[in-house]
């Protein structure tokens, strides 16, 4: 066999042994093994009431999530407030750099594993010998001379128990963990805005209707003071009167507050500073709450919820790390060799030849302390760390769609209640207004006639605007539909 070819027999053997790895080979967990969520019966449709977001929801187990899955409280404020929020987000530009930082380290390790390292040397050097200072008296002493060399090097480390691959495979399951992070980062920011932005609308409305209740008891305690002094009542009504109005104008600044807490952290989530915030809140009333909501089977939740994905990446990253631990028990295999001219004058590099070498590199752990096998049993107890915790990821996502069932459920039925409260006050207060116009009942009555109309049509909003930020937490709680994302959201594919 010519000398020519045995590098390249080397290498064809290192590329053989290379498809050889140590470790386990990664396998993706098993589904949830439930049917349902919830315990007992899990409903199919709630209960529905007159007025806005008063409408019975189905869900669908047949119907996909869509991409941008807030539009189907078709408001266009809404949606722009959720794209301006993924467009502008410190947080999504943190995740999409972060991604990018694993990326790159994919694609610089996998260039320095995959492929040999060549190098190209050039260096000239002064110098002088002194013969005699080496043990040679007899040779005439040469002066100074200069001595320039140009050398290609080449390098190869055989992956022949796989220790490189498994490091690459841990680091593309590092990238993918990342993508996950990305699409979870803008699951929960789209999740916020949307939370955020139906609180704010909630508490304007909820301050509007304080503020209207507020006036009619000072109406009333107006109205009771008068007919104290006329010895009509008793001190201790206009005291209850009193506290009353005290109550209700307290309760004003600290829905103010709210109010305004909510409207910094919406600004935050756009990516402003709270004195740049220049939306104005939503109008409650133009929210659509959807009457149809997809409801993904448990098995598929885990192949949809981004933070169960990135915990399997988290997963298959340990599974590949006990891979790097197991290679390092076993020898490892290093081709080396280069070529180049060494010459007295700089223009005779490249004439000739002069100087080259080959070489093979074998190393084998013989004795490091226990240091090596410690290292494969940390990485198997880093696997089981990861599974526990992949495992708790899906209880957790389990729960979170079991809680948002039962919320719409109990959701539905509160805003009924409500519901069917305030239509009572208001047919009291209808009665009691034509019995005023006939002379039969006092201002005063009529006033408190108001007031409880408007305590609960107070209590109403409440419990729909909490229906509407159930039914955006359920969407969530499924994942949010990433996979059918456009790009124009600023949504990851």
């Amino acid at each position: 066999m010519q000398k020519t070819t045995r590098p390249l027999l080397w290498l064809g053997i290192g590329g053989l042994l290379s498809g050889c790895a140590v470790g386990p080979d990664f396998h993706a967990p098993t589904a949830p093994a439930v049917a349902q969520y919830t315990a007992g019966v899990q409903p199919a449709a709630t209960v529905s009431s007159a007025g806005m977001a008063g409408a019975a929801q189905r869900f669908d187990t047949g119907m996909d999530i869509p991409g941008q899955w807030w539009t189907l409280f078709h408001s266009p404020q809404l949606d722009g407030l959720v794209r301006q929020a993924l467009a502008n987000s410190p947080l999504i530009a943190q995740a999409k750099a972060t991604l990018l930082q694993a990326s790159e380290t994919l694609s610089g390790q996998t260039g320095a594993t995959r492929y040999p390292q060549v190098d190209l040397r050039l260096g000239a050097v002064r110098q002088q010998i002194d013969t005699a200072a080496i043990g040679i008296p007899n040779v005439p002493q040469v002066g100074p001379f200069s001595l320039f060399n140009a050398s290609l090097n080449v390098s190869y480390t055989v992956d022949a128990f796989g220790a490189n691959s498994r490091m690459l495979e841990g680091l593309q399951a590092q990238v993918n963990m990342q993508a996950e992070e990305l699409r979870a980062a803008q699951l929960t920011l789209a999740g916020n805005v949307v939370t955020a932005a139906i609180r704010q609308a909630s508490l304007q409305a909820q301050i509007t209707q304080t503020a209207q209740m507020l006036d009619l008891q000072r109406q009333q305690l107006t109205i009771m003071e008068q007919r104290l002094a006329a010895g009509g009542i008793a001190e201790r009504d206009v005291k209850n009167q009193r506290t009353l109005v005290a109550q209700s104008a307290a309760s004003l600044p600290s829905l103010q507050q709210q109010l305004q807490q909510v409207g910094h952290q919406l600004a935050v989530y756009l990516g402003k500073a709270p004195a740049q915030l220049d939306s104005q809140p939503l109008d409650l009333a133009k929210l659509t709450l959807p009457e149809t909501l997809p409801l993904s089977l448990p098995s598929a939740l885990a192949r949809q919820r981004p933070d169960i994905r990135a915990a399997e990446a988290t997963l298959h990253q340990a599974s590949a790390q006990v891979g790097v631990a197991t290679a390092g028990l076993y020898p490892q295999l290093t081709l080396s060799g280069s070529a180049g001219a060494e010459q007295t004058h700089i223009s005779d590099i490249a004439n000739s030849l002069n100087v080259w070498s080959i070489g093979l590199n074998l190393m084998q752990p013989l004795f490091h302390g226990g240091e090596l096998r410690a290292k494969k049993r940390s990485a198997v107890a880093a696997y089981d760390a990861a599974a526990a915790a992949y495992q708790q990821t899906v209880l957790q996502a389990l729960q979170q769609v079991a809680d948002g069932l039962r919320a719409l459920e109990n959701d539905a039925q509160a805003l009924q209640a409500r519901t069917l409260a305030a239509e009572n006050a208001e047919d009291s207060l209808s009665i009691t207004r034509q019995q005023y116009q006939a002379g039969g009942v006092s201002h005063l009555a009529l006033l408190d006639a108001q007031r409880q109309s408007l305590q609960t049509g107070l209590d109403r909003t409440v419990a729909q605007s909490a229906r509407l930020a159930d039914t955006a937490a359920l969407l969530q709680a499924l994942g949010g539909g990433w996979w059918n994302a456009s790009p124009d959201t600023g949504a990851a594919p």
